[in-house]
């Protein structure tokens, strides 16, 4: 028998925090929760989860220091946040501690259950074929240990960074389009409306870990119509 996927729910909201808890038990998840973060955190770091489920706005620690705390320790596992914070600042505040997506509020559930789906589908199907990626001007990543040396510094990705940059590396010989990002790294189908800037916020991540200048990228570069394309040694 197949081994049900483990969600942690970190969520002060009785009301929501019971209707998810209530949704991923009839989709065949076996669920935990916390009710406030510093449970969260407790239960985040010393738990086994396939994903973390987890709103921002909570009392003790938010969901942001969970978030950090998280990777520090795991750079492998799921994060979605649930944030009723929309702006650019805390969206790309949330994803650049390492989130691998986020969901704002209010959300439709049905969409919600589509796209934990998709990110542990992709996280179980993560294979890393080649060793290393090669970029131009002789910057070479390590994908087994989610590293490289970079203006004499230690680089560290998480999981979801290196998905986006293997992709790219293998598609290397064209432009990658966002569309096309989300639905074979995050595994979002094409028919799912959704309105996410994951992708975007998280080449503008990339970009400042493997870039000597971010403004002016030379290996992961915007093709104009057409996506993102990773230049690699020739």
């Amino acid at each position: 028998m197949q081994r049900k996927a483990r969600i942690l729910i970190v969520e002060d909201e009785t009301a929501i925090r019971t209707g998810l808890v209530d949704v991923f038990v009839y989709h065949g998840y076996e669920v935990d929760f916390a009710v406030d973060g510093d449970e969260g955190l407790s239960k985040s770091l010393n738990g086994a989860y396939d994903l973390i489920l987890l709103d921002v706005m909570l009392p003790g620690k938010n969901g942001y220091e969970i978030c950090e705390a998280v990777r520090l320790k795991d750079r492998d596992q799921p994060i979605i946040m649930l944030t009723a914070k929309s702006s650019d600042e805390d969206v790309i505040h949330g994803l650049s501690l390492g989130a691998d997506d986020y969901v704002a509020k209010p959300f439709s559930v049905a969409q919600l259950v589509l796209r934990v789906q998709a990110v542990l589908r992709r996280s179980r199907s993560t294979t890393l074929d080649d060793a290393h990626i090669r970029l131009a001007g002789g910057l070479e990543i390590d994908t087994l240990n989610l590293s490289c040396q970079h203006k004499g510094e230690d680089v560290a990705f998480t999981r979801r960074e290196m998905d986006v940059l293997q992709y790219l590396h293998e598609h290397c010989e064209r432009p990658v389009s966002r569309e096309e990002l989300l639905n074979k790294v995050w595994g979002y189908a094409r028919d799912l409306d959704i309105e996410t800037r994951t992708v975007d916020i998280h080449i503008a991540k990339l970009r400042r870990k493997i870039e000597d200048d971010p403004k002016q990228p030379q290996r992961l570069v915007t093709v104009r119509g057409g996506g993102y394309r990773l230049m690699t040694e020739s």
